[in-house]
């Protein structure tokens, strides 16, 4: 271990490693619960060498030169904030801390696009665009403790994601450093392209298993000239569901569209909605005829499918509150455990699918609540973004619950005919069921990692099982 801190300390300074125990702590994990259970627990295993921060990408490629010269494994970290353990490093790794590398590097106006370092807070990177007039439309509730990079390494999905676009709609262009050492740039940023297969593709979503991020492209929006809020109660989750489909169908793109069930609009929005109710939130935002007809739209077909309208005021709520969610340590100090799982399916699928999870997870040993909302939408389909608290009797044994929990959802997402992941990524939480989604296609996953990364150093264990 101290041979690698060594070398980088030879190579790129003192100053750029570190290996006291404050450091090596705060990257064990990243905000997956069960390593937090597992650290409460004393049992989570690993840890890295050390830390290296790198301030340019000729740093990145030098630290992971001399890895694969120690045979040490790489764990490239950005702010910490994934929730299914993509970035909790195997035992005498070196952890790439890319915080340092956070740079506002260009933003072309007449083009639309923006250049980062990997590094830069959403937060930090999104008022920097606000200052000038701009927004990237990609607003993760994660966005102040996560990184543009990390937005591409995890395929990520922003709130407002039905009118801006995932990430993979946003990203331009991209550079990384490969396992060898080499950095690759994906660009020029171009409109469109027709020189082959899409390679910015094989980054987004990789998760530090191909290379390491160390600089994005993204496109920027103006900031939209007005905005208009509703929402709507409906009977039921499919009447709202329906509703989604029918608003997206014809081609409108709402900002917002999230229906939520009667559990969690009991929950969330009680002062507002009807008893028994699910509530359906809507945010258009655009140019300012654009959003007028939008909404006007919306209001018909929420009308249409049996909606009464609500308001304004639960919308408003919603975007004051939507980032504040209690911590893993309420739970855990509670001996509870809670958790999101979110899935996704087309729109003939998405009602079984909804029902079959709730009812997998309600079944699962110390579960007490199971809830779900919509909050991405397409004309093919939507997502699922499901929540559940559990209390594990008796607690000792609370991984256990916690993974059969798990299963049970994922299991009821496939047999449904969902993906098993919408927008958290797969991390080593989700990766002993890729193989089951990606049935034929997983050999080609495996063949794609031999070949960028033959010896397996880059991020072990995440995406990719065993």
């Amino acid at each position: 271990m101290s041979e690698i801190r060594d070398a980088l300390a030879r190579e790129l300074g003192r100053d750029r490693v570190t290996d006291d125990a404050a450091t090596v702590a705060a990257h064990r994990t990243d905000y997956w619960i069960l390593a937090h259970l597992r650290a409460r627990q004393g049992c989570l295993a690993g840890g890295p060498a050390c830390v290296v921060t790198p301030r340019s990408t000729a740093e990145v490629a030098t630290a992971v030169r001399l890895a694969a010269r120690h045979g040490v494994a790489v764990v490239p970290y950005g702010a910490g904030s994934g929730v299914v353990g993509g970035a909790t490093p195997p035992a005498g790794s070196l952890v790439v801390d890319l915080t340092a590398m956070s740079r506002l590097l260009e933003l072309n106006e007449r083009a639309l696009y923006a250049r980062a370092e990997a590094g830069m807070l959403g937060g930090a990177y999104e008022a920097a665009l606000g200052a000038r007039g701009y927004t990237t439309g990609n607003y993760p509730q994660s966005i102040d403790r996560s990184t543009v990079g990390g937005w591409v390494a995890t395929r990520a999905a922003g709130q407002f994601s039905t009118r801006y676009g995932n990430i993979e709609d946003l990203c331009l262009g991209l550079e990384a450093v490969l396992a060898s050492g080499a950095v690759v740039r994906l660009e020029p940023v171009v409109p469109r392209a027709s020189v082959g297969p899409n390679l910015r593709e094989l980054f987004l979503g990789s998760e530090g298993t191909l290379g390491v991020i160390t600089e994005v492209t993204l496109r920027v929006h103006p900031l939209p000239e007005g905005r208009a809020l509703a929402s709507f109660a409906f009977p039921s989750m499919a009447a709202a569901l329906d509703t989604v489909r029918r608003v997206l169908r014809v081609g409108w793109r709402p900002a917002v569209l999230r229906a939520y069930d009667q559990t969690e609009t009991a929950r969330q929005f009680s002062a507002w909605a009807p008893a028994d109710a699910c509530l359906l939130l809507v945010v258009c935002e655009g140019p300012g005829a654009l959003v007028q007809a939008e909404s006007a739209a919306c209001a018909r077909e929420a009308a249409t499918g049996g909606g009464t309208a609500v308001g304004t005021e639960p919308v408003a709520h919603w975007l004051e509150a939507r980032n504040k969610v209690p911590s893993w340590d309420f739970f855990l100090d509670r001996e509870m455990l809670a958790d999101t799982i979110e899935v996704a399916a087309t729109w003939d699928r998405i009602d079984r699918l909804y029902e079959t999870v709730v009812a997998a997870l309600a079944r699962a040993p110390g579960v007490v609540v199971a809830s779900g909302h919509s909050s991405h939408g397409y004309a093919q389909g939507t997502n699922i973004y499901f929540t559940f608290v559990m209390k594990p009797e008796p607690f000792a044994e609370a991984e256990a619950a916690y993974l059969e929990a798990w299963g049970r959802a994922l299991g009821a997402t496939l047999a449904a005919g969902g993906t098993i992941s919408h927008h958290h990524g797969i991390g080593r939480l989700r990766a002993p069921w890729l193989e089951r989604e990606l049935k034929s296609a997983y050999p080609l996953l495996r063949a794609l990692k031999r070949a960028l990364d033959p010896s397996g150093m880059m991020n072990p264990g995440a995406l990719i099982a065993g």
